[in-house]
């Protein structure tokens, strides 16, 4: 079987304006297939406006937008609700539905497609027990840590199993140990799951644990995360950098370090 010959996602020209300002100014890149695309930059420059526009919720003034081949800013409403069948979304706080329990949350997507209970029930328990959250299920989000309720988010994100994941800041506000149990969960589904997706953050920690781990499976059979330490390049992560809509940065973190672009030093100076 051959490969596929198109990206996970494939941004072409693409335009985007509220009224007179512009928030993305003729971007184009590409998210390969299994690929960690990490979105960079400032406030305002038009990181989480990209999540938006490859779900179809707005559509650009100009350029195309493909998810899997197909371009979702020529489908209609019914097609959109069909493509997004395919993308898994990890909101920043969770966002979880406040009256329903763990297990109700993690179905929501099955429930609204009338997947039968028992089916239902399976997938749950599965992805629940990717994220190390199965005694959750049957407890209400007020009942979770923050930390909890972002990985209750990422398990409702991976029903269905879909192959691109969109990541709105994952680990803002949690301490380090539990943000870093968000970052390994990613760096799973990108190793392991073969998982596409996109990652935006301003965090420095993030980027740099994405970018010098990765995860494997030990002698036994569990999960191990093992840091490249300066001995390979990971092919499967990738960063893109805005600055005012535009795209200064395209490449790997070996690249990215040594850039001497001077917006770039400053959003890395501590």
């Amino acid at each position: 079987m051959s490969e596929p010959t198109h990206g996970a996602i494939e941004f072409h020209d693409v335009t985007m304006a509220y009224d007179d300002r512009v928030i993305l100014d003729e971007v184009s890149f590409v998210v390969n297939p299994g690929e960690t695309k990490i979105v960079m930059g400032g406030s305002g420059t038009g990181k989480s406006t990209i999540l938006k526009l490859v779900l179809g919720l707005i559509k650009p003034q100009a350029g195309r937008i493909l998810i899997d081949g197909d371009d979702v800013t020529q489908m209609t409403e019914a097609e959109l609700t069909a493509a997004r069948r395919k993308i898994g979304m990890v909101f920043q706080e969770g966002a979880l539905f406040d009256s329903l329990s763990v297990y109700e949350n993690v179905g929501f997507r099955l429930f609204e497609q009338g997947v039968d209970e028992s089916e239902i029930e399976e997938a749950v328990h599965r992805m629940l027990r990717f994220v190390n959250l199965e005694e959750t299920m049957q407890m209400m989000p007020s009942e979770l840590s923050g930390g909890m309720r972002r990985r209750v988010g990422i398990a409702r994100a991976l029903v269905g199993s879909p192959k691109l994941i969109l990541f709105d800041e994952p680990t803002a506000g949690l301490d380090p140990p539990t943000a870093r149990t968000i970052l390994e969960l990613a760096m799973k589904l990108r190793d392991l799951e073969g998982v596409s997706s996109i990652f935006v953050t301003h965090r420095l920690e993030d980027i740099k644990l994405l970018s010098s781990t990765f995860a494997t499976i030990g002698e036994v059979g569990d999960v191990e995360f093992r840091s490249e330490e300066g001995n390979l390049c990971l092919v499967n992560t990738r960063f893109i950098m805005l600055k005012e809509g535009k795209v200064i940065f395209q490449g790997t973190d070996e690249e990215l370090w040594v850039s001497e672009d001077p917006y770039i030093k400053d959003f890395f100076r501590v």
